[in-house]
């Protein structure tokens, strides 16, 4: 396992080598091999000339999100984001994230799963059915790493938390990745890990709260207005006092569809 200043070292000074695209993106995604000093690991590139127009985002400022997002991932401690960075590349400049691998038994925990049959321990977020009408159950795990990236998401603001966002490598950790619609400063977040809904905060992720604020007001939010606009950064101060206020996990919107589409 790469270690992360290795790891960051690596995407800053390497060379980089385009493999191919990933078709399923909705922006242009690149996958590249990148070398250093005879170390060679795969990267995703996502150049700022590939993103596509969005209404409520600014041009070219998906990536710089990107960034963003690992930032508060690092200064949670939870490791949530595998190292990102933005610099130049061949197509001029981009978001730069280290590749995660998944063995290819790796069990997810989120998915769709028969209605009358939801795992023990799973928590049913939504309804669904297939094309025969049978009834399935958007699911995901009781698991203290999925609650960790939920409380990740509602202070980034995430609108795109889909099931296949989540990767799960050999290593036991689990990684959020496509982070490029965050931090708006209208509530916009959609996501499929809605099982904690009005729960109470649990004890770590009140301290790790605690300390984010404190760091915004400081190195954090500096490095952050690099990427965001003032006021996007104020929004996130903002609504991590809001979750350390109220404790609780926030509950779904009511004017913004809560579930992404598709969900995985």
């Amino acid at each position: 396992m790469l270690a992360e200043a290795d790891a960051l070292e690596l995407l800053e000074s390497g060379r980089i080598e385009i493999e191919g695209r990933l078709v399923d993106a909705s922006n242009t995604t690149l996958r590249a091999e990148i070398s250093l000093n005879g170390l060679t690991r795969r990267c995703v590139y996502k150049p700022v000339r590939g993103e596509r127009p969005l209404w409520d985002f600014p041009d070219g400022t998906l990536a710089g999100r990107e960034v963003s997002a690992y930032l508060v991932s690092r200064a949670t401690g939870w490791g949530l984001v595998p190292p990102t960075i933005l610099r130049d590349g061949p197509l001029g400049p981009g978001a730069l994230q280290l590749w995660i691998d998944e063995p290819e038994a790796a069990e997810g925990l989120i998915g769709f799963v028969p209605a009358y049959d939801v795992p023990q321990g799973w928590f049913p977020v939504a309804a669904a059915r297939d094309d025969d009408g049978d009834a399935y159950a958007l699911a995901h795990a009781d698991d203290p790493r999925l609650a960790r990236l939920a409380i990740f998401d509602a202070v980034i603001n995430n609108a795109d938390r889909k099931g296949g966002h989540v990767l799960y490598p050999s290593s036991g950790a689990i990684h959020g990745v496509d982070h490029g619609v965050s931090f708006h400063v209208e509530n916009k977040l959609r996501t499929v890990l809605w099982g904690w809904t009005g729960k109470p905060l649990f004890d770590e992720a009140i301290g790790v709260l605690t300390r984010l604020g404190a760091e915004l007001g400081g190195s954090l939010g500096e490095a952050l207005e690099e990427h965001l606009t003032v006021t996007e950064v104020q929004h996130l101060a903002l609504r991590v006092k809001r979750l350390l206020r109220a404790g609780r996990f926030p509950k779904p919107p009511t004017d913004w569809p809560a579930i992404p589409w598709p969900p995985i």
